[in-house]
C-alpha cells in the first residue's frame, strides 16, 4: 500500500511571475523530485487544475503538491525508541540495538518503520540514513519526499565504537570497499572498490578496551566495520568481520551524533543519542 501526502506552496510577492520550476527549485525541490511530481497523477495543481513547471505563478497562488513516493508499513505501537528531535519536516529516533530499520522476511513487524507507522499513520516512512540491525543510535526520518531530498546532502554523522587492544591514538583509514563475491551482505577492501575514507580518534581507554570516535568522509555499507577489520582491530563483538565476544552480544557501534539543516526553517540542528547501556557499562570502571 502506498501513502499519498499533500503539501501546499503559497507564492510570495518575491516569486510573482516566475516559472513554477524556478520557485520549487529555490525552495529546495530537487530536479529529480520535480520530474517525479510531473509524472504523478495530479502531482502539481493550481485551483484543482494541473499546472506545468514552465508556467508562470503569481502572488498568493496556492500550488498543491501530491507526493506518491514512500513506504507505508504496518503499525506496531508496542515498539519503543526515543525521539531525540522533531519538527514539522523531520524526526530523529534513537534506534535501540537489535531493531531493524526496515521490515524483511525475518522481521515483518518489529522494525523502526513499523514504529514510525504507528506514530505517524498518515505519513510514509522515509529514513534519510539507515543503521544495521545491531547498530544503535541516530536515525533521521523525513516526513516528506521534498525534505528527504533536501537532507541527503546536508547531514553529518559521528559514530562511536569499542575496539580491543587498539595500539593507536587515532588515524585515517583510506581503503576502497567492494561487495564480497557470492554474498549480498559482506563487504571487503578491494582495489576495484569504491573510494572510502574513515578518520578515527580514541576518546577513552579502560584496560584493554578503547572507546573510539569515527568520522566518515564517505558512507559505504559497513564502512567502519570493514575499515577497522582491515587495520587488524575489528569492532568488539563483530562476528561478521571479527569474532563474537562474551562482553557484548553485538558489534559495539553506535551512531552518537547527527548534524543537519532542518528543511523547516534552515536552522542547523545537532542531536546526540546517549551511549546504550551495553556499551556504557564496558567503559565504566569496575565493569
Amino acid at each position: 500500500m502506498e501513502e499519498i501526502q499533500q503539501m501546499t506552496v503559497t507564492i510570495t510577492k518575491e516569486e510573482n511571475e516566475k516559472a513554477l520550476e524556478c520557485v520549487l527549485r529555490s525552495r529546495g525541490f530537487s530536479k529529480r523530485l520535480i520530474t517525479r511530481l510531473k509524472r504523478t497523477e495530479n502531482g502539481i495543481t493550481r485551483k484543482g487544475v494541473l499546472i506545468r513547471t514552465v508556467d508562470l505563478v503569481y502572488e498568493n497562488d496556492i500550488i498543491m503538491i501530491n507526493e506518491g513516493d514512500g513506504e507505508a508499513l504496518d503499525p506496531n505501537p508496542d515498539l519503543k525508541a526515543d525521539i531525540l528531535y522533531e519538527d514539522s519536516e523531520v524526526v530523529v529516533f534513537s534506534k535501540p540495538p537489535f531493531m531493524p530499520c526496515h521490515p524483511s522476511i525475518k522481521h515483518r513487524d518489529d522494525t523502526l518503520g513499523n514504529l514510525f507507522a504507528a506514530l505517524y499513520p498518515s505519513l510514509a516512512f522515509r529514513p534519510v540514513n539507515r543503521l544495521d540491525r545491531n547498530t544503535s543510535g541516530c536515525v533521521l526520518v523525513a516526513k516528506s519526499q521534498r525534505s528527504a531530498a533536501m537532507l541527503q546532502k546536508s547531514f553529518e554523522k559521528t559514530y562511536v565504537g569499542i575496539i580491543k587492544d587498539l595500539p593507536h591514538c587515532g588515524g585515517r583509514i583510506c581503503a576502497p570497499i567492494a561487495r564480497e563475491q557470492e554474498t549480498i551482505i559482506k563487504r571487503c577492501v578491494r582495489a576495484d572498490g569504491q573510494y572510502s575514507a574513515t578518520d578515527y580518534l580514541v576518546r577513552k581507554r579502560l584496560g584493554d578496551l578503547s572507546l573510539v570516535d569515527f568520522f566518515l568522509e564517505t558512507g559505504r555499507t559497513h564502512q567502519i566495520r570493514v575499515h577497522t577489520a582491515f587495520m587488524g582491530y575489528p569492532l568488539l563483538g563483530d562476528d561478521l568481520y571479527g569474532e563474537a565476544s562474551p562482553l557484548i552480544s553485538r558489534q559495539a557501534l553506535h551512531c552518537e551524533k547527527m548534524t543537519f539543516q532542518s528543511p523547516e526553517n534552515g536552522r542547523i540542528v545537532t542531536v546526540t543519542a546517549p551511549l546504550p547501556e551495553d556499551m556504557l557499562c564496558l567503559m565504566t570502571p569496575d565493569r
